[in-house]
């Protein structure tokens, strides 16, 4: 993944200053969809009870792949909505996913706005958002885009700024990827890292929901994402999951979230410097240490990598030997066990391994025009 480095500061306003409460974590939880008044205010009722949500969520408008599938009850589910925000005090938010649901929202006055992934992957609909908010203030959390996209998604961001919203939170909700997991959408937490690295002033939510699709992974993945420091979770949650009419499989009901919640450990998102004890400080050098040898492997590898081309070059052999790379894959996977790391992980780094030494014994064959591929 490649990130355009920006120092530029977006200009949004710090998160207290207009979400309702400082309970952490910051919690968005409702429905996957309204499909029903009594529904929608027995969920507001029970999450109220809890309390630990401070936002009422429900789907209006349901984006679904495919046609003759339960697309959402429209604009009536506002109105189910802000009934439940006069009962509970619970404030709302909905997608938005065209210049009318835009119109409609703030019609029933729903408290916040959000933008979907299979929005947020089109930046004329994005721009279309973007257009009918100017001269509303209202916050927006904007959800990553379906494909890992880190631009994209900042690209999101940008054009409901530009539009003068400045309230805007984004959410993590996990990528789409081909092949076997155990997620419905890959988490790739190196993304929202970037994201957070890159504009720190930008909140993130995590999405569990989205990225388990199923139950039991709700805890851990929510977990994660408050010991990567973001700053709250989107969680759906119905009063009756198993006959949900859309998403069954990954919701909760109130009382389960409850629990879920309490089961979390909270960190300090950054470390004082007053309880950064000699220990820790310790444990930093030795990891300063062992990144600096690394780097310097590295380096030495990407040197024979270079030689290696030169080889190939003077014997006229192509760069991509497919054999050695699968027997690379092999043994390093094996050895990458031996101690203790992921599949994952030795997958990730060796093709990013390998792409550089192609990359460098391509310059060496390209060099003086000679091309012998």
């Amino acid at each position: 993944m490649k990130v355009n480095p920006s120092n530029k500061t977006l200009q949004i306003s710090p998160i207290s200053q207009w979400w309702p409460t400082n309970q952490q974590p910051l919690l968005i939880a409702g429905p996957c969809s309204a499909e029903t008044k009594e529904q929608v205010l027995q969920t507001a009722l029970r999450l109220k009870k809890s309390n630990k949500s401070a936002l009422l969520r429900a789907g209006i408008w349901k984006p679904r792949t495919r046609p003759n599938s339960f697309e959402g009850v429209g604009e009536i589910g506002l109105e189910w909505l802000a009934e439940a925000k006069e009962l509970t005090g619970l404030p709302t938010t909905v997608e938005v996913a065209t210049a009318q649901h835009v119109e409609l929202a703030l019609k029933h006055k729903v408290d916040v706005l959000w933008i979907g992934a299979r929005t947020t992957v089109n930046p004329f609909s994005v721009q279309e958002i973007a257009d009918a908010l100017k001269g509303v203030s209202i916050p927006v959390l904007v959800k990553n885009p379906v494909n890992p996209d880190l631009q994209l998604w900042l690209g999101a961001i940008e054009r409901i700024m530009h539009a003068g919203i400045h309230s805007i939170a984004a959410i993590h909700r996990g990528f789409s990827f081909q092949g076997p997991s155990i997620y419905r959408n890959k988490p790739m937490w190196e993304i929202p890292i970037s994201l957070k690295a890159l504009h720190p002033e930008i909140p993130i939510f995590c999405d569990p929901s989205h990225i388990c699709g199923r139950r039991d992974l709700l805890l851990s993945v929510a977990q994660k994402a408050m010991d990567l420091g973001m700053t709250g979770l989107m969680i759906e949650s119905h009063i009756d999951p198993d006959n949900a009419w859309s998403d069954a499989k990954q919701q909760i009901t109130p009382e389960t979230l409850q629990e879920l919640i309490e089961n979390l450990a909270i960190r300090n998102t950054s470390a004082p410097q007053d309880i950064v004890d000699q220990e820790l400080l310790k444990y930093r050098k030795e990891i300063d240490y062992i990144d600096e040898k690394i780097i310097e492997l590295l380096g030495d590898r990407m040197k024979i990598a270079e030689a290696i081309g030169e080889y190939k070059k003077e014997k006229n052999i192509t760069i991509l030997q497919l054999d050695r790379w699968k027997e690379i894959m092999q043994t390093r996977s094996e050895w990458s066990k031996e101690v203790g790391l992921t599949d994952e992980f030795t997958k990730n780094y060796l093709e990013q391994l390998h792409k550089e030494s192609i990359r460098t014994q391509t310059r060496v064959m390209n060099s003086k025009g000679d091309m012998t591929i």
